[in-house]
């Protein structure tokens, strides 16, 4: 008998209050690399009515504007004008910012004697599945094309209604865990308040909708936009924002796990973020080998060590090759460690803060180096071996 079911995966546009804050975060992160890419940087960011305030441990061998890098972004977000509540030339700009506790710092910094260690505990995962050319989930490309989409017109002004904050969730239908057809979309954007409901649906039906999904709407497709009916104060009025807290909008959309590290604002020896890149990167390229059609790797550390604790690849019974093998082809070809993960996809540059919106995977952007798929021919060797 075959098996359906529904899932559902959400993205939000850069101008959500939570996304303020990650690009806000990543940002500050770029501007130090770019005079320092040594630099220690973990950066949280909070907003709301009114006022940003930018905390954090950062050790630099430069100083920085962080009111006017914070200022820049929020107005090139679309936040610049004050019928919007929120601009980034009158809002109150806080900042804290101290060095990095000398204690963690003695036990990631590498000396004569020791190798860089992870910058903290903890559980990183990577996911990869064939059911779209990315390689990832149908559910969250969609839903990431919608609310990039949405972004777009916005800023070209196709329909000069649109404010910054936004929103879409996407839920397909799958059949014997194969994806068959939208079941329903949702999507919602801040709006000027001189449109009225009709107009909103018909074209965000006509301009996002249907060119970012028809190949997959059918006549049973639900399609609900702006369902609470009016959506006219966003942005941090509308809800406080937090760095970190659309780490699953930053994945894979639900499907796969999720150690619970946020990524934006931290710089790569932090492994919640740098591991997760490599843990991608591994997923992916067993995939892209033709090794399983879905694969998750999950990586562990302990603070101050380089060598990760443990290694695991679940193909979730996709693949003919033990999972063991894989695993110690996984060990034999990629470097795992804090400074290999580091050299390897090249992380001491200033990327970040296009990650920032729009998910950190599936795209392809050429600095998104996790994305490569170019350990194929060295992992094929177990189809043969």
């Amino acid at each position: 008998m075959s098996r359906r079911f529904i899932f559902t995966s959400e993205s939000v546009t850069e101008g959500h209050p939570d996304k303020i804050c990650d690009r806000i975060s990543d940002s500050v992160l770029d501007e130090f690399l770019k005079k320092d890419p040594e630099s220690r940087v973990a950066v949280e960011t909070l907003t709301t009515t009114g006022v940003v305030i930018v905390a954090g441990e950062v050790t630099s061998k430069y100083k920085l504007d962080i009111q006017e890098i914070v200022r820049n972004e929020i107005n090139n977000i679309g936040y610049n004008k004050p019928e919007y509540g929120f601009d980034g030339d009158t809002c109150s700009v806080l900042v804290s910012l101290h060095e990095q506790s000398p204690d963690i710092s003695l036990g990631v910094s590498p000396n004569g004697e020791k190798e860089q260690g992870a910058g903290d505990q903890g559980l990183m995962f990577g996911f990869a599945i064939d059911e779209t050319p990315e390689l990832m989930p149908l559910p969250i490309t969609l839903a990431h094309k919608l609310s990039l989409r949405l972004s777009k017109i916005r800023k070209t002004k196709e329909l000069d209604w649109i404010r910054p904050d936004g929103k879409s969730q996407v839920s397909i239908l799958y059949e014997d865990n194969k994806p068959k057809s939208i079941d329903t979309i949702v999507l919602s954007t801040q709006h000027s308040p001189d449109v009225s409901q009709q107009q909103i649906y018909d074209e965000i039906n006509d301009h996002v909708i249907k060119p970012v999904c028809q190949d997959w709407i059918n006549s049973n497709t639900k399609i609900f936009v702006n369902p609470t009916g009016r959506f006219v104060i966003g942005g941090p009025p509308g809800d406080t924002g937090l760095t970190g807290r659309k780490i699953i909008a930053d994945t894979y959309g639900g499907m796969g796990r999720h150690g619970g590290g946020a990524f934006s604002g931290k710089d790569p020896t932090k492994v919640d973020r740098s591991a997760c890149y490599m843990a991608r990167y591994i997923s992916k390229n067993i995939v892209a080998a033709g090794l399983a059609t879905k694969c998750e790797v999950q990586i562990a550390y302990a603070i101050g060590v380089a060598k990760p604790i443990s290694i695991m690849v679940d193909t979730f019974k996709t693949s003919q090759i033990s999972e063991e093998k894989i695993e110690q082809k996984v060990r034999d070809i990629f470097d795992t460690s804090p400074a290999g993960i580091i050299k390897t996809l090249d992380l001491k540059r200033p990327i970040y803060k296009k990650t920032s919106a729009y998910g950190h995977f599936g795209r392809s952007d050429i600095d998104f180096s996790w994305e490569q798929i170019d350990k194929i021919d060295l992992l094929t060797t177990l189809l043969v071996s």
